[in-house]
């Protein structure tokens, strides 16, 4: 853990970022940036029943609407303007990421660099609209189908509230591309990251209530404390772990000079598919208790019950299908995200190769390996950290927010808007050398 913290504190000079103006400006605009998302997440839909609404969503909140409340940041049980979040967003991208590897014409806009970017970005909005518009109207019938929730039912309400929640979706996606290009960090993990975070304090406090309460024992909240610790500290270590492969280039003639060899390494990390897999595997686990909660029937009969009871929270069933999903997501995930054969190309075009491996299909068939490799301790480390805490949280009552995909988030958006300041600093203090560099050429002329 010191080693973690030394590091930490080496990245972020304090003293560097107070004489940095434009990474002054940069932080300055992404926290307000952030505190406008945040506001936004109590501005209610118009013609909702706050109590109506409160008590629908104590019902339901053990599904996949409690999942997304943690990710909206309390957005969904208030039925604000952002209940749908940045995750049509997400979802769109994640969509277009795996059209581009099955359609050749999608994988050739890929190759075009920016411009084929911008295209796909277009691509990547549109889609958004149309899955906002999708879920904006699955929220309004269901809340109209709801009793009670909507004082006025009817085609107005549906229209309304499609036309909020959507705006809401793009107006935010539009904040988290300003935060990319303006702030810092990447601006929809910011967005997710400041939704966990802000209920993080009445996560905490509501589980002290319990140990007051005598519901939690002292024993199991030191050892709640005791495991956050050690699973931030795992996950900074794994997250940070890479497995180089050595890159040799040969020695070059340019005119009459004649270069050496140049070695260098790819790195591939440990973990490539990212907090990806443990949100897919929570949602696809919970849409049967979300569609539980919202049946008519008293008695609970039918397959989707008979789903929920044996996918419960804590059931060998859930815990089973949880990790399978997990791995399942983690090499599927890498695979679209990474791919060896284009790696390959572009090491045989620019002269280098793996030595005691043929440049072309061999380099490629050898990373392949690697990563194959590699991907199932990443797989499992995943599913290590999301089981660990989801037993707690599903047999000592704790609060979504100590589970192993909202610290995984968490410390993994931490750690990259970390190093996105450490970056900053180093291109302003490069920018001051040679600021002198110049004035010193200028004195001596």
């Amino acid at each position: 853990m010191a080693s973690a913290a030394e590091q930490l504190a080496a990245n972020l000079n304090f003293g560097a970022i107070a004489k940095a103006d434009e990474l002054k400006k940069r932080i300055w605009f992404t926290l307000g940036a952030l505190i406008v998302y945040r506001l936004g997440t109590y501005i209610p839909l118009p013609g909702i029943d706050p109590d109506a609404l409160r008590q629908s969503f104590a019902n339901a909140q053990g599904g996949v609407l409690g999942l997304f409340n943690m990710f909206s940041g309390g957005a969904v049980e208030r039925m604000a303007i952002f209940a749908l979040n940045i995750m049509p967003y997400i979802s769109a991208s994640i969509i277009v990421q795996l059209l581009t590897s099955v359609l050749p014409s999608l994988e050739a806009l890929k190759k075009e660099g920016e411009s084929g970017r911008k295209v796909l970005n277009q691509y990547t909005r549109y889609l958004t609209v149309v899955l906002a518009i999708f879920q904006a109207w699955g929220i309004a019938v269901g809340l109209q189908t709801s009793g009670g929730i909507v004082q006025d039912p009817g085609p107005f309400f549906v229209v309304s509230t499609v036309i909020t929640l959507t705006g809401g979706t793009l107006f935010l996606m539009w904040i988290g591309e300003q935060i990319t290009s303006r702030g810092i960090g990447n601006g929809s993990s910011l967005i997710i990251f400041a939704g966990i975070v802000a209920h993080l304090p009445s996560a905490i406090a509501g589980t002290l209530e319990l140990g007051r309460q005598g519901a939690l024992s002292t024993v199991v909240i030191l050892g709640v404390v005791v495991m956050a610790a050690a699973v931030v500290y795992f996950i900074v270590f794994m997250e940070r772990a890479q497995r180089r492969l050595l890159i040799n280039y040969p020695k070059r003639q340019v005119g009459n000079k004649m270069y050496e060899g140049q070695t260098s390494f790819l790195p591939l990390k440990l973990n490539t598919s990212g907090v990806i897999p443990p949100i897919f595997a929570s949602s696809l686990l919970l849409l049967p208790a979300t569609a539980a909660s919202f049946q008519t029937d008293p008695n609970g009969t039918g397959i989707i019950a008979t789903l929920a009871t044996y996918l419960g929270h804590g059931r060998p069933a859930y815990m089973f299908l949880y990790a399978a999903l997990i791995v399942f997501f983690a090499f599927f995930y890498t695979a679209v995200v990474f791919n060896p054969q284009e790696t390959a190309e572009n090491l045989k075009k620019h002269g280098g190769f793996i030595p005691g491996i043929r440049p072309g299909e061999r380099t490629a068939e050898f990373i392949d390996k690697v990563l194959s490799r590699i991907t199932v301790i990443g797989a499992a480390y995943l599913t290590l950290i999301c089981l660990i805490p989801e037993i707690l949280v599903s047999y000592a009552s704790l609060p979504f927010y100590f589970g192993g995909t909202s610290l995984l988030i968490v410390v993994s958006v931490t750690m990259d808007t970390v190093a996105q300041v450490h970056g900053h600093l180093l291109a302003h203090q490069y920018e001051g050398l040679v600021k002198k560099a110049k004035l010193r050429g200028a004195r001596r002329r």
